[in-house]
């Protein structure tokens, strides 16, 4: 067979995105981090009629180029929670805000292979915006996400995701320095609030982008 591993991807995409339909997702797929960015520029965003946008942390998100097309677009008002400008006091008021727009874009920290959104959060606005309160919700989600199982989700998020992600935040967490969570006290913990979105309510509110690379942590 010619191009095993792409064959590989193919079909395990292919599975995961028919688990996800099956629970009420509206689920796409990409090639690329960059046809990501073309299927939400050029098909997904249109079509909902966003007059309101904002974002949750997500590197999958960043890396598909998406959050440089939409930060500064003229015909839509740009809740920009990435503003490093910003007070915290400012930041908190405008993550509150995000949870009122017609579109919230983020990424996710795990999928199971059944379609189930595994997520772990520091101040929870993240996981608040994808179970309720903005109209509409886009994941991008990397191939590296995938997992067999909730347990084995929450494991890589505990044990790699989390830890690397503090690496990157440059936070005062003991993982930080040893690559091992430690369910530490620090004020900087990032692991404080778990998710579990078994079903997407009302169906297709969550829109997912499958991409056949690795993106974010």
């Amino acid at each position: 067979m010619r191009n095993p591993v792409d064959n590989f991807w193919n079909l395990k995409l292919s599975a995961v995105k028919d688990s996800l339909e099956h629970n009420n997702f509206e689920v796409f797929i990409a090639g690329t981090a960059k046809e990501a960015k073309e299927l939400a520029l050029n098909d997904i965003i249109p079509k909902l009629g966003v007059k309101t946008v904002s974002w949750g942390g997500s590197m999958s998100f960043v890396a598909t180029g998406l959050f440089h097309e939409l930060k500064d677009h003229p015909d839509m008002e740009v809740l920009n929670t990435f503003d490093k400008s910003l007070t915290p006091e400012e930041m908190m008021d405008l993550r509150r805000r995000s949870l009122l727009t017609d579109l919230f874009i983020t990424g996710t920290n795990a999928v199971t292979e059944s379609g189930q959104l595994v997520n772990l959060d520091m101040i929870g606005n993240r996981v608040a915006a994808i179970m309720w309160g903005p109209k509409n919700v886009l994941l991008i989600i990397g191939r590296n996400k995938i997992c067999g199982d909730i347990e084995e989700a929450m494991i890589r998020i505990k044990t790699y995701a989390a830890p690397v992600n503090c690496m990157n935040l440059d936070k005062k967490t003991p993982c930080r320095e040893t690559g091992v969570c430690h369910d530490c006290k620090s004020p900087d913990r990032i692991c404080n609030y778990w998710s579990i979105t078994e079903k997407s309510f009302t169906k297709n509110r969550i829109k997912i982008i499958l991409v056949n690379e690795d993106l974010g942590f």
